[in-house]
């Protein structure tokens, strides 16, 4: 009898098959969330190892190895993965302040631009702001925290650091609306950027998972920093252990197929994980065990009628996706997932002066509300797509969209927001 967990294995072959459907629009939400956390649980799997010991050491390894990267990596793709869209995009999905990162929910009856606010807040009083301090906001995407507190603290000088000539543009149409003139916004790769100012607070919120190499950060950063500076962080992260999002299209050839070597590869990995799980099972019974999950799933989403053939299924998603590198390619290309604990290694430059953690439910919360507006607003969003991505790409980006908003809401959700979540960090220089 085939067991449970080589059962769930299986969900490999019928994940990749599902996202096949996905370009189509025809995976129910209810599909793609049951899948997300099953790739989820894999995650975690691989994540916690048997000791603390190994842990330690395993997280060690991690931190030495971003020490020989650079700063960031693929920064171009990146941007254009979030950026090439316009603003009126955003506009309908995100809240009024165009805040696109978690936001903080006080209570059951918070809005979303409640949420918005409500962090922003805890940011002002966590990094001590006061008026007439000049603020740094390194990788202010819209500016919502720049706006909020150049309109909040009058006497402040505000200025941002954003990766896309499109959002100065809208924080500048944003400054003359509500006659601010105590912003300026630079635009810059923050892992070439250079300047000679220093700044009494430094803000980086949700900025540092897009980069490598802390320690080089940090120690950039440490540069614009006056003697009695704070820099305060806000990240998402993993309670305990950190990982990098790769994409692993080197396992394939030009043609999309899985190169002999690495197929290989992955059915000694399924076999070794089987063997070390205590199962037992023939190579006729793994098979069986795929075509029917493959078969369940395809029920599950009401696939029956799309007339495509296996083979064909397979060549384009193994072209175009493989499992969970799916967010990387298309979403989080060169990014980091820290620890919570992460940034504590690295105090070459900065010492840490205080650490907090927010569940996950606040950054689960605020992406179901991304995924309500989008749904909402989804007639004005298709002509937007259209031009963006072209009509015929249209259909397949909403989904994708959507789908990234259900994996992030899934994400920070699981295990009741005990597992994924928000750390704020308040960092002095040394």
């Amino acid at each position: 009898m085939v067991t449970s967990s080589v059962a769930e294995r299986a969900y490999g072959a019928a994940t990749r098959s599902v996202l096949a459907a996905l370009e189509r629009n025809l995976v129910p939400d209810a599909v793609t969330r049951r899948l997300t956390r099953l790739l989820l649980a894999s995650r975690l799997r691989q994540g916690y190892l048997p000791s603390a010991p190994l842990q330690l050491r395993s997280l060690l390894e991690f931190v030495h190895s971003l020490g020989e990267m650079p700063i960031a990596i693929e920064t171009d793709k990146a941007k254009s993965q979030h950026y090439e869209l316009p603003t009126a995009f955003f506009k309908l999905v995100l809240g009024r302040n165009l805040k696109y990162s978690s936001c903080y929910f006080t209570d059951g009856s918070s809005t979303l631009e409640d949420a918005e606010v409500a962090m922003m807040q805890l940011y002002c009083e966590r990094a001590k702001l006061q008026d007439g301090q000049s603020i740094l906001d390194v990788g202010c995407g819209w500016g919502s925290l720049s706006l909020y507190i150049a309109k909040k603290y009058r006497n402040c000088s505000v200025t941002g650091i954003c990766n896309s000539t499109t959002q100065k543009a809208f924080i500048e149409e944003q400054c003359r609306e509500n006659e601010l003139s105590n912003v300026e916004i630079i635009v810059a790769d923050i892992s070439k950027f250079e300047m000679e100012r220093s700044f009494d607070r430094i803000i980086s919120i949700e900025m540092f998972e897009h980069m490598k190499n802390y320690k080089s950060l940090l120690k950039k950063i440490s540069t614009w920093m006056k003697e009695d500076s704070l820099l305060f962080v806000h990240l998402f992260c993993h309670k305990t252990f950190p990982y990098l999002f790769e994409d692993d299209r080197a396992y394939f050839d030009h043609e999309g197929h899985i190169a002999e070597e690495a197929h290989q590869q992955w059915m000694e990995r399924d076999w070794m994980v089987a063997e070390d799980e205590g199962v037992e099972c023939s190579e006729r019974e793994w098979e069986d065990v795929t075509e029917v999950m493959q078969v369940e799933v395809v029920k599950m989403a009401g696939m029956e009628a799309v007339e495509v053939e296996m083979e064909e299924v397979e060549v384009k998603v193994v072209k175009d996706s493989n499992d969970d590198d799916w967010i990387t390619r298309y979403f989080f290309s060169g990014g980091t997932m820290p620890s919570a604990n992460l940034l504590l290694y690295f105090q070459e430059d900065v010492s840490v002066v205080n650490h907090w953690l927010i569940s996950g439910t606040h950054y689960a919360r605020t992406s179901e509300e991304w995924l309500k507006r989008m749904d909402k607003s989804i007639t004005s969003i298709r002509p937007i797509f259209e031009k963006t991505y072209g009509k015929e790409s249209a259909t397949k980006w909403i989904a994708y969209w959507r789908t990234f908003f259900i994996a992030v809401a899934e994400l920070f959700g699981y295990n009741n927001g005990d597992e994924w979540m928000v750390a704020h960090y308040l960092f002095r220089k040394k």
